[in-house]
């Protein structure tokens, strides 16, 4: 198993030249035996952008495959689904990538122990707010408690190898097993920017028995484009706002215990709401005020969520589909 076939999977929404120069980055790699698959849910590319696709895709460089919704956990699903490689990585539309990239995650899949790879971010945007600076060698254990591991798991400035309890979703390697064997899925219920999917993921990833190996030298850098990747909603809207807390208490009701659970209520009560460090944001009463409806809002929604998935799997992306699709064209699918 020294070089395992790999599926590069890219979900993307109104991105243009940023994905062009991502795919062109993959491309480059040097690993001997893989295959990108870019899930395309931008209704209305550039003419510029459409042809270039579609030619990678004619040549069959990628495959492309265009959808008529926006869900990021939706998305990786259907790549999933149309993928071949014995492990599955995930980047985002808007990476840049060294040629070696893809041998970072693969080496680390010769040891059974390890089902998934998180590698290093170079977030410009944390990058930028810690100086350029810092670095940390062993994550805190707090790094490890589900229950508040979100505000102290950092892998923007770790510089040292170490398990971890998740991975950041646009670096993220995993086994294909664990999809096609254990039967674990990315929830696609996690809606807006889709905060937390890949954190709840990992929660259930541990029903496997393997662990995460965080690798540093398995990096990219996440320019962190403010407008397309996977949002469907704006990030300054009031559906935003409300779907921030949403994700939260879902992954938190789904897999963690009362405990637990209250500690992560408390922590993004005093750090989202209150605008307490990490956070840092302003202490105004009236937003202090609004914030905090929002954090109810975002409670009680996901109440009706549950509730919901009573009768209904949350599954609905997945329930789209129609098939897997051989073809390196890209492919539209029906709107259910």
């Amino acid at each position: 198993m020294n070089s395992p076939a790999i599926s590069v999977i890219i979900p993307t929404y109104n991105r243009e030249e940023t994905l062009i120069e991502t795919i062109d980055d993959v491309l480059q790699l040097d690993y001997p035996n893989f295959e990108v698959l870019v899930v395309d849910q931008t209704q209305n590319h550039k003419p510029e952008t459409d042809q270039c696709l579609q030619q990678l895709a004619d040549t069959e460089k990628i495959q492309w495959f265009r959808l008529n919704w926006a869900s990021l956990p939706g998305a990786r699903n259907y790549g999933i689904r149309r993928s071949q490689g014995e492990i599955i990585v995930f980047i985002d539309d808007d990476v840049q990538l060294e040629t070696d990239y893809l041998h970072h995650h693969a080496r680390h899949y010769q040891r059974p122990e390890v089902g998934a790879v998180a590698g290093r971010v170079f977030d410009r945007m944390k990058l930028a707010d810690s100086g350029g600076t810092l670095t940390i060698e062993d994550l805190p254990p707090q790094a490890m408690d589900p229950g508040i591991a979100w505000y102290y798991i950092d892998l923007v400035h770790t510089v040292k190898p170490q398990w971890v309890i998740s991975a950041r979703g646009c670096n993220m390697s995993y086994r294909r097993e664990i999809f096609t064997q254990h039967g674990i899925w990315f929830d696609e219920r996690f809606r807006g920017s889709a905060v937390r999917e890949e954190s709840d993921f990992a929660l259930r990833f541990r029903q496997t028995g393997m662990k995460i190996w965080y690798d540093p030298d398995a990096s990219l850098v996440h320019l962190g484009e403010e407008t397309g990747g996977c949002h469907d909603i704006s990030t300054r809207s009031l559906q935003y706002q409300i779907t921030f807390y949403h994700n939260h208490f879902l992954m938190a009701q789904k897999n963690l215990t009362l405990g637990q659970q209250l500690r992560l209520y408390g922590k993004l009560f005093d750090c989202h709401v209150l605008g307490n460090p990490p956070c840092n944001k302003s202490g105004s009463p009236l937003k202090i005020v609004t914030r905090g409806i929002f954090y109810s809002i975002g409670f009680l929604d996901t109440l009706k969520t549950r509730l919901k998935s009573n009768w209904d799997d949350g599954q609905v992306y997945s329930h789209k589909d129609e098939g897997v699709v051989t073809t390196s064209k890209p492919t539209e699918e029906a709107t259910a």
